[in-house]
């Protein structure tokens, strides 16, 4: 059995006819002082439009300003590997190759072969060719909706399929279809935010936290000898700017990663209808269900990163579902029902510090 938790929506102020802007989540930074017993370092910056965190014991052996450039170069290695906003990516290139064989480094490799995995395992739940529909919705580089007609996204959608992507490893070389788009974002943070923990481990450091864009992965303890708590943020209607905490919940040894349909969406303002950025790959448009937030734990932050956004494809019922038959796997779910009333799922096994019930 899984619990199950209501959050009572009455006397919100109607939230029911309010859009729920549910932030990613929040990381509790518990180890920003270092205690008597064990130093620990914080090192922090920009990257992927968002902010990194690394928190981790110190060690005689590392000269933190030599580490601060090593992460920053290894992220830079990464946008230049994989991001669509970098016009001379070799994503981009790929997108733009007219059919050709492309060559990619191993970084990339890497990201494909767990996203080409992911997408086998989901049966195309989870498809890294839908570049062109989320950008004919919206969603993509510019920002700018295409003609949004039944036409028009059968049309897009047929320019869409993983199984259509070539991989030649012998050569580490890629070909899509003319006319096909690939985008990673919704799992390059997560392979971001491994890469950057194993950066860490090949120095020898076993008790860390790294954090990017709200992506996450702990190994061992904090400076109180701890395991690492990571605060997961409690929807509400964005009328407020107090952000309040619907689970705090401990991670050892393991990533979490958060989707939702909660930051980038618009409303038709004929029909008041909210579209949100997770698009369905088996029908071409933004996934219609009742899921606000699936955050998703395993101790691969790549995998809870692509799981979190198939999760926002499925559902919370299929997500349940999975996550109940995966051992790997473990989750909070935030959604709701047909009245707007809003509940809480928590895998059983999680090690949770704090609720929020009101």
């Amino acid at each position: 059995m899984y619990r199950l938790m209501r959050v009572n929506a009455a006397n919100r102020n109607g939230l029911g006819r309010f859009y729920f802007v549910l932030g990613l989540y929040t990381y509790l930074m518990l180890t920003i002082t270092c205690s008597s017993s064990t130093a620990y370092e914080t090192l922090q910056g920009q990257a992927q439009g968002s902010t990194y965190t690394l928190q981790f014991e110190r060690s005689k052996t590392i000269e933190t300003q030599l580490l601060q450039k090593e992460i920053d170069q290894l992220l830079s290695n990464i946008d230049q590997s994989m991001s669509t906003y970098v016009p001379g990516s070799i994503i981009s290139k790929l997108n733009q190759s007219e059919g050709a064989w492309v060559k990619v480094d191993a970084l990339f490799m890497r990201v494909l072969v767990s996203a080409l995995g992911v997408a086998n395992d989901t049966e195309g739940a989870f498809d890294p060719t839908i570049g062109s529909v989320v950008q004919l919705w919206g969603f993509g580089f510019d920002e700018m909706r295409g003609d949004i007609s039944e036409k028009s996204i059968q049309e897009t959608l047929s320019r869409s399929g993983f199984v259509q992507i070539n991989v030649d490893t012998l050569e580490a070389s890629v070909r899509i279809p003319n006319g096909f788009s690939i985008d990673f974002n919704a799992i390059a943070q997560g392979f971001s935010v491994d890469t950057l923990a194993l950066l860490l481990e090949s120095k020898g450091i076993q008790n860390y936290m790294v954090e990017l864009g709200g992506e996450v992965r702990t190994r061992g303890y904090n400076d109180r000898g701890e395991v690492w708590k990571i605060g997961i943020d409690r929807p509400d209607d964005g009328t407020t700017s107090n952000r309040e905490l619907q689970a705090i919940i401990s991670l050892e040894g393991q990533s979490l990663a958060t989707s939702g349909n909660y930051r980038k969406y618009w409303v038709d303002q004929q029909t008041g209808v909210k579209y949100a950025h997770t698009i369905d790959p088996s029908t071409g448009r933004p996934a219609m269900n009742q899921l606000l937030s699936a955050s998703i734990l395993h101790p691969q932050a790549t995998l809870a990163d692509a799981y979190a956004t198939v999760c926002m494809v499925w559902g919370h019922l299929k997500c349940i579902e999975f996550l109940e038959s995966n051992a790997d796997y473990s989750g909070v779910l935030i959604y709701t029902d047909v009245e707007g009333n809003w509940f809480t799922y928590y895998s059983p096994e999680l090690v949770i510090s704090m609720v929020q019930t009101d």
